[in-house]
């Protein structure tokens, strides 16, 4: 299995407040698990930098000039009471949009069978106008939007398993039937968003929320009854991962009780249906995950999934 794994330390150059949960030692989590032995046979690229034109399919181009006007000479501003910029931010969520269009380009060609992106700021509480949740730009649909520009995809399907709902995603493709959204997610919780009940325009949203303290179990049946079959009966011509890790049991801002097995099982799971609608094309786009020792190893067990381990 051939897997391209994208990163760039221009992510570092994104900082937050002290103490704030989304902080550049996640990023360097990531790559210290990535660099042990078992992983030698990634594929690895430097994230490339991404262009307005790549993020304005997803976003207002005047959006976009809007965070780059904010972005300050020196030290921090904050856009709202939880997402921050600093002059590295720009750079930064620009990179990331550009890696998830590099990992949808090599995929979609056959150079690698999927890809992981390891990138900050994460995306998927972007809005279609609005930055918010840590989030400036919404990678995942950039990757999508740029799937169908570039590529010709029909069809794609973008599954989220971060414990917060990505109401960014479900923003932007809300009246859109082209994209399917499956989200599982713990709920209430920020940002509030992602009930049963929100369905899309098309019945293109599937929303399948978790209560406070579900286990594995839980969300594996949830992802057997509602996600996994919606994604095969969209037959996507590519599946995006918004992989974040925060359903970790070991994670601060959330009460779900996954382990590293579960998020292992959920990624071969959706590479087995990939498989059979998709060709296997798999983009997995890292966002959330706070406790650096259940992000290390939840990512290390969905990398080696990735590579078919």
């Amino acid at each position: 299995m051939r897997t391209l794994y994208l990163s760039h330390a221009a992510y570092l150059d994104h900082h937050t407040p002290l103490g704030h949960p989304e902080r550049a030692d996640r990023l360097r989590a990531v790559e210290q698990v990535l660099e042990r032995e078992e992983f030698q046979d990634l594929i690895r690229e430097q994230a490339p930098l991404g262009t307005i034109d790549q993020v304005a399919r997803a976003h207002p181009r005047a959006f976009v000039e809007h965070i780059r006007n904010q972005i300050p000479a020196e030290g921090l501003l904050r856009l709202d009471s939880d997402t921050t910029v600093s002059p590295g931010s720009y750079t930064a969520a620009l990179r990331a949009s550009g890696a998830a269009c590099q990992a949808v380009d090599e995929v979609m060609t056959g150079l690698v069978q999927n890809a992981f992106s390891a990138h900050r700021p994460p995306g998927h509480h972007a809005e279609h106008m609005t930055a918010m949740g840590f989030c400036l730009f919404n990678h995942a649909a950039v990757a999508a939007r740029h799937a169908q520009a570039v590529h010709g995809a029909e069809r794609v399907a973008i599954m989220d398993f971060d414990v917060h709902h990505g109401n960014g995603t479900q923003d932007i493709f809300w009246s859109d039937p082209t994209v399917l959204y499956a989200s599982t997610h713990q709920m209430p919780l920020y940002p509030g968003t992602g009930a049963l009940g929100e369905t899309g325009v098309a019945d293109n949203i599937v929303n399948a929320p978790l209560s406070a303290g579900a286990d594995g179990a839980v969300f594996r049946e949830a992802m057997e009854s509602r996600v996994l079959p919606a994604i095969e009966a969209f037959r996507p011509d590519l599946l995006i991962i918004s992989a974040g890790f925060d359903a970790h049991h070991r994670d601060p801002l959330a009460e779900i009780n996954l382990v590293e097995a579960d998020f292992a099982w959920a990624t071969r799971r959706m590479m087995e249906v990939a498989d059979r609608v998709c060709a296997g094309r798999v983009v997995s786009l890292l966002e959330g995950g706070y406790d650096l020792l259940g992000l290390s190893r939840s990512v290390g067990a969905h990398v080696q999934a990735l590579m078919g381990h």
